[in-house]
């Protein structure tokens, strides 16, 4: 067996801190593969190749920033072509059965680039993974791919490439048991110059019956505010106008340090932070989302006001099936409270659609839910239950159609809300950052409000105001998005 594939008998049952000599190996590690790759580019005459490909959430997104990273440091020059790729990853995600066969699919699809290369490297990594059942799927059906680990390997990528690099032999790596663990000073590749991720705390403690990332991710474990606010500063230095801060819960943020905190005293830290950015963070559970906290947001100018609040349901007995420690009650009051302290507050949340033994009655309760929430948008989801988590082996399990015609009752209402709450923004002028060029028109800018809300406009010609903060008129209104026009600053 492969030293990499022992596996700790005794498990902690608290989450690991890498120490400094532990990144440190894998700073060698990454030299010695930098070392292979140049031997490569001077054999070849040509790069060496590394392709990303990323699957789910922005916890997701921000550890492929990481494997970039990493690859950049092992000498890899990153591309968008996978037939051009040395080294192909896949980072995956497992809250969803439709991404797994996406991933699953994807993957497959670079078998006949393998054929053309047999030198190309195939890595899949990330959540999916993290599950033995899966790894054992890609071990068994896949045998193109070299390499396979999970979210507790992340930062021994260069050891684990080297090893295959050196010896050829399939490396896969099980996070069955782990709690997860927390390694700072990993290499990051942002992979937009204005707008960045800070993962402040990783995993879960709160285990609703329908969702896997607990068994995928691991425990709750916080970064230090000290390492927080040092990424922080950097970044505000380098010029970054939007910070997201991310976290399964954040608002359970420093529970588990040696001196506990909370997430509103970190918010309070990093906004003191000199800068000229804006803060969002995701996500908050509602159990946790307190008066303090909407306190602090409505007292900070750099926190946007946003906040995205999954209720998941608006049926009490649905709630109580997956876990949620709250009630539709509870949630509304909360809502009241925050719209209170910040008016203009732009609200999203998650809903799942068709959980086990939903009823008629139960999804008519949280259809008006939300008409009496009203939310800005919605991100909906059809039941999908995932092997290992209570809610799969439910009975009353609810049929696809069944699902399927409560989801387009539900979508249909969320697009007549979302276009009212947005004609009520026409006239009015919002700042937006200005992401780059439209990618269905090549004549119109897109740009996000501090809340959020796309926003399409034309820019004077010859201008390109890609990451700069504008202020834009708001001309007419669409459910998912906003038109605008420039205003003279």
């Amino acid at each position: 067996m492969n030293q990499l594939q022992k596996q700790d008998p005794g498990l902690p049952c608290t989450p690991r801190l890498i120490r400094s000599d532990e990144r440190e190996e894998q700073e060698r590690y990454a030299r010695c593969v930098a070392e292979l790759v140049r031997a490569k580019e001077a054999e070849t005459n040509r790069p060496v190749f590394c392709y990303l490909q990323t699957f789910g959430c922005q916890q997701n997104e921000s550890d492929s920033e990481k494997l970039a990273g990493m690859a950049e440091a092992m000498g890899y020059r990153l591309t968008e072509e996978p037939e051009q790729a040395d080294l192909i990853v896949v980072n995956t995600c497992a809250v969803r059965e439709h991404a797994e066969k996406r991933a699953l699919s994807i993957t497959g699809q670079y078998k006949h680039l393998k054929d053309r290369k047999p030198s190309l490297v195939i890595a899949v990594c990330g959540c999916m993974v993290s599950q033995e059942k899966n790894l054992e799927k890609f071990r068994r059906s896949c045998p193109y791919v070299g390499i396979a680990f999970g979210t507790t390997f992340l930062y021994r990528f260069p050891e684990i490439l080297y090893r295959h690099l050196c010896d050829g032999k399939r490396i896969f790596l099980s996070d069955a048991g782990s709690p997860g663990n927390l390694a700072e000073g990993i290499p990051v590749r942002r992979s937009s110059p204005h707008s960045a991720y800070v993962s402040i705390m990783y995993g879960c403690n709160n285990f609703c019956t329908y969702c896997i990332v607990p068994f995928v991710r691991g425990r709750e474990r916080s970064r230090t505010p000290e390492a927080i606010l040092a990424e922080i500063r950097s970044l505000a230095g380098q010029g970054y106008r939007e910070i997201t801060l991310l976290g399964q819960n954040v608002n359970s943020y420093g529970r588990d340090l040696p001196e506990p905190t909370d997430f509103p005293a970190l918010l309070e830290q990093i906004c003191s932070v000199p800068g000229d950015f804006l803060l969002h963070f995701m996500t908050s559970h509602p159990k946790d989302a307190s008066e303090r906290l909407f306190d602090v947001m409505a007292s900070q100018r750099k926190i946007a006001h946003h906040l995205h609040l999954p209720v998941q349901s608006g049926s009490d007995r649905i709630l109580a099936a997956m876990n949620r420690h709250y009630t539709s009650g509870s949630y509304l009051e909360t809502v009241g409270k925050l719209r209170k302290r910040i008016p203009d507050i732009v609200l999203s949340t998650d809903l799942i659609v068709g959980f086990p033994t939903e009823t008629e009655e139960d999804f008519e309760c949280t259809l008006s839910l939300m008409r009496e929430v009203r939310f800005d948008s919605v991100f909906s989801f059809l039941f999908s239950p995932r092997q290992g988590t209570p809610a799969a082996e439910m009975d009353g399990q609810v049929s696809e159609s069944v699902k399927r015609e409560r989801m387009k009752r539900l979508l249909d209402l969320q697009e007549e809300i979302s276009l009212s709450r947005n004609q009520d923004l026409v006239g009015s002028v919002f700042p937006v950052l200005v992401e780059g060029i439209s990618k269905t028109d090549s004549t119109t800018y897109t740009g996000r409000t501090e809340g959020g809300k796309l926003v399409h406009f034309r820019a004077g010609e010859g201008e390109d105001p890609t990451g700069r903060i504008l202020p834009v008129r708001i001309t007419k209104a669409c459910p998912h998005n906003l038109i605008g026009e420039p205003v003279s600053e």
